[in-house]
């Protein structure tokens, strides 16, 4: 077989790999995805909707509440993506599924804040190691010049969560009464939670944990993935030397994007956990009142244009060759436009301005995560993600919790939502800041059908200056 035949051969055999991952695998890991945000996210559809006047709950209360789920996150997703690493991803993640499911249902009987809290808290440490480790679960899988389309792929669920899950979260809600006397919010803890433990449990027969174990790929499809992710990984100890979990938490790089995804996130948990208490104000403000399946769908329209942004901008990072602008323009643009929308003057153009910052965030967010993998490896890719996923998950805690907080202290949204706006901006200083202290190498192109050999040279975006270990290089 001549050069030229074996090159074609090679490129057909890549895109019929990469299109069966895509849709024999991730959908499944999104549809995980989807139910692990709704669940995490509900208490913010039950607060307005009843649970906050039933357990007497203050804003701060409800933001500790909110976030004090991410302190017994924070304290479990080092260890738990490294027992991902050990025991399998197919067995650790639906074990992760199932213990978060049987705690979700938990919320159904809760009576008061004290209860609320320690439940927020073990849901916490449920779930923790989840996004983690199936950020790190789909990167095992796909090489890296196809993963910024296959974190897009799985990406989309958080913005759908919302788009699916508001107005779901709606009409669980609205069955006051309908099952065992419970109230809505109630019945809509209990409806968000059996999800989770029937799809962990499918989970553990269907996920598989490499390539070479799915039969739903030809043999040569398994050799190509296999053989392409070995190389990759081999190329990636060599030239970095990144691959312990002692380098992992000793690198400056991984350290600098756990405090730019600290940004990132947060400005998604504030617009998550208080978009629905905003949207609730727009009756005093309109004069128009709005049954609870309406203001789930009002709640849902800044993710429409978040999901459509954030595949977009992904197509747009892979065709291009990922750009420092993929992450830090979004982050800008978010900054700007959170604080802006609570000088709108009227409902319409406050959800149209709230849309731009869910745009914002979700078009950063998969071209963030294709960056650790490419120069960690093995238990330090492990634990340098969870890591990242850990520091930047602090704000998870602290954007709720100051934004009730400060929200009773001042009388109003106006501050919270400039902290929120100052966090952001420093996401992109930052991100602008590190990459221009280093060289920069570019993925030039869409990955699409390329051969191994130009996926081995155009997928290692450089991402430290040879001599400066401890400094982040991203593409410019």
């Amino acid at each position: 077989m001549d050069t030229t035949t074996r090159t074609a051969a090679d490129a057909a055999v890549a895109t019929s790999a990469i299109k069966k991952v895509a849709v024999r695998l991730v959908p499944f890991v999104a549809l995980m995805f989807f139910i692990n945000y709704l669940d995490r996210t509900a208490i913010g559809f039950a607060a307005p909707n009843g649970m906050n006047e039933d357990l007497g709950l203050s804003a701060a209360q409800f933001g500790f509440a909110s976030g004090v789920f991410f302190i017994g996150y924070i304290l479990l997703e080092v260890p738990s993506n490294l027992a991902l690493h050990r025991f399998g991803a197919r067995k650790w993640l639906a074990r992760i599924m199932v213990s978060w499911g049987i705690v979700a249902a938990l919320f159904t009987w809760v009576q008061n804040f004290e209860q609320l809290a320690f439940l927020r808290f073990m849901l916490g440490v449920a779930e923790a190691g989840f996004f983690p480790g199936a950020i790190l679960f789909l990167s095992l899988w796909v090489p890296a010049a196809y993963r910024g389309k296959i974190l897009a792929l799985f990406y989309l669920a958080q913005p759908l969560t919302t788009v699916i899950g508001a107005p779901l979260a709606g009409l669980l809600i609205q069955q006051d009464g309908a099952f065992l006397g419970l109230e809505g919010w109630r019945f809509m803890f209990l409806g968000v939670a059996i999800p989770a433990i029937v799809v962990g449990i499918i989970a553990w027969f269907t996920l598989k944990d490499r390539p070479s174990d799915a039969k739903w790929l030809t043999p040569t499809e398994q050799v190509w993935l296999t053989d392409a992710l070995a190389t990759e990984k081999a190329a990636t100890e060599a030239k970095q030397h990144t691959a312990s979990v002692r380098q992992a938490f000793g690198s400056g790089r991984v350290w600098a994007l756990s405090f730019i995804y600290f940004g990132f996130i947060y400005g998604l948990y504030a617009l998550a956990f208080f978009l629905p208490t905003i949207i609730d104000g727009f009756q005093t403000q309109s004069g128009v009142e709005f049954d609870v399946f309406q203001k789930g769908l009002i709640t849902a329209i800044p993710y429409i244009p978040a999901a459509i942004a954030l595949w977009l901008w992904s197509r747009d990072a892979s065709r291009r060759g990922l750009r420092t602008w993929h992450i830090a323009g979004p982050a800008i643009a978010g900054a700007v436009s959170i604080p802006v929308a609570l000088f709108a003057g009227s409902p319409v153009l406050t959800i149209a301005i709230i849309s731009i910052t869910a745009m914002a965030i979700f078009a950063a967010l998969p071209n963030f995560w294709t960056l650790p993998t490419q120069f960690l490896t093995g238990a330090a890719a492990a634990a340098g993600v969870a890591l990242i996923n850990t520091i930047g998950n602090i704000a998870g805690f602290s954007a709720p919790f100051l934004t009730g907080a400060v929200h009773d202290w001042t009388g109003g949204y106006e501050v919270p939502m400039f902290l929120v706006g100052g966090f952001m901006l420093l996401s992109a200083v930052l991100m602008i800041v590190l990459a221009r202290r280093g060289r920069v190498q570019v993925a030039h192109g869409d990955a699409h059908g390329v051969d191994v050999a130009s996926v081995e040279s155009d997928a290692s975006t450089e991402l430290v200056e040879p001599g400066d270990r401890d400094s982040v290089e991203v593409p410019r």
